[in-house]
């Protein structure tokens, strides 16, 4: 098979985008039910034939979207981290919240996902991927939080994870930015109160 040009995964890759965007839309508008592959391809400027061909459908279409949201997010957190620990700071907490502010800043520049994702309203087994999502979004904060694998530990780490994961529905309902940050210091300072490392240092 001869392999592709250059020229040709850019138009691959500028497909997928629109398609994307446009799905983010429709989406967005109607939520998944109601949403119509044909608006979709009309508002990429595509056609059905050339969504199938790339995604499969309207349910991977949907999925598609949702892992590059999540994406987005990882990304953004991994690199707030590793600019504070680039910064000096090294305190378990500290590190959590960069990263937490970077999600939660994110679910404000996405904010008609994070709508369109918490709402119910995704093809069969999307609540199942979403809790996968979350008890792993668990595992990687108990790494960052050095905690240990006992039953105070995890329900810690899954405390700290729900406040970031709540205040992520919370900023993305905000009517303004102003009211979206005022939401995400209220969680910064309730990750502060609960003295996380404290509570895993207790026997």
């Amino acid at each position: 098979m001869a392999r592709k040009s250059s020229w040709e995964w850019s138009r691959t890759a500028q497909t997928r985008k629109s398609m994307l965007q446009a799905a983010r839309e429709v989406f967005s508008e109607h939520g998944f039910a109601e949403a119509s592959v044909s608006e979709v391809v009309a508002r990429a400027g595509s056609s059905v034939g050339s969504l199938y061909h790339h995604f499969g459908g309207k349910t991977e279409l949907f999925l598609a979207l949702y892992e590059d949201h999540q994406a987005a997010h990882e990304q953004a957190s991994a690199s707030s981290v590793a600019k504070a620990r680039k910064a000096g700071v090294s305190d378990p907490v500290e590190l959590l919240i960069a990263g937490a502010r970077a999600y939660l800043a994110g679910a404000w520049e996405r904010r008609d996902l994070v709508r369109l994702f918490i709402d119910g309203d995704g093809p069969p087994g999307f609540e199942l991927i979403r809790r996968t999502r979350g008890r792993e979004w668990v595992r990687q904060n108990a790494v960052l939080l050095g905690a240990g694998g006992d039953p105070l530990d995890r329900f810690t780490v899954a405390v700290l994870t729900s406040i970031i994961g709540e205040a992520a529905r919370e900023v993305a309902t905000s009517d303004s930015e102003e009211e979206a940050r005022e939401v995400i210091e209220a969680a910064v300072t309730l990750i502060h109160r609960l003295d996380p490392l404290k509570s895993l240092d207790q026997p």
